[in-house]
């Protein structure tokens, strides 16, 4: 996410707003639409980008590529389904509103550029809400603690499975530091994130023919 030009950098912090914004909001609004009133009392429940933003996360996302948003707290106690299956849609919201808002910033891209509006701010603009919508959803999905993706796929495995994987809550951080300073983490996500951008052009592409 690194940005090398002052284009890229005033498009880019719009788009990343968006995509870390819309990202917790959703993870918020599926947890009180199941029954727990905490993202709501705690003030998530909206689409001010102040209400989600760490900021010294943000920036490092900005200028370094990794960094992170304010993670929506969340009581299961208060869930009224089984919990396991539960944490597993609120885990989903986050990078499954990416991924809506990656495919209608690529419809928005063709659109303007159809219509002849898209100048340099503009095109970089889309181009960047498209990739950081993407790189999030790919990201969060990776089956590491804490990253929704454990969460997910907490809940498709048995439960003892499940306690197994909630158990290494507390050495994941140290995980994904890991496989993020070897390298690791983005040899595995640079195809998925190629596949599914060009999955997410190509149906743009179809929507607006």
């Amino acid at each position: 996410m690194y940005l090398d030009s002052l284009t890229k950098l005033l498009a880019g912090i719009p788009a990343l707003l968006l995509a870390l914004t819309f990202h917790e909001y959703a993870h918020g609004k599926v947890a009180y639409l199941l029954g727990d009133p905490t993202p709501k009392y705690q003030g998530r429940l909206t689409l001010n980008p102040l209400a989600h933003l760490d900021p010294l996360g943000t920036l490092l996302l900005i200028v370094a590529g990794f960094g992170w948003a304010k993670p929506v707290q969340i009581n299961p106690f208060y869930f009224q389904m089984e919990r396991r299956k539960a944490m597993m849609l609120v885990a989903l919201a986050g990078p499954l509103m990416n991924l809506v808002i990656a495919y209608l910033g690529a419809v928005a891209w063709r659109i303007s550029g159809f219509w002849g509006w898209q100048g340099d701010f503009l095109s970089a603009f889309f181009n960047l809400l498209v990739v950081y919508n993407v790189v999030l959803a790919v990201f969060n999905l990776l089956p590491i603690p804490p990253l929704d993706g454990s969460r997910v796929l907490a809940g498709l495995v048995s439960r003892e499975s499940a306690s197994y994987i909630y158990g290494l809550e507390t050495l994941g951080p140290f995980l994904l530091l890991f496989f993020i300073a070897t390298g690791i983490t983005g040899r595995i996500m640079q195809p998925l994130v190629s596949l599914v951008l060009d999955l997410i052009l190509q149906a743009s592409r179809l929507t607006v023919i």
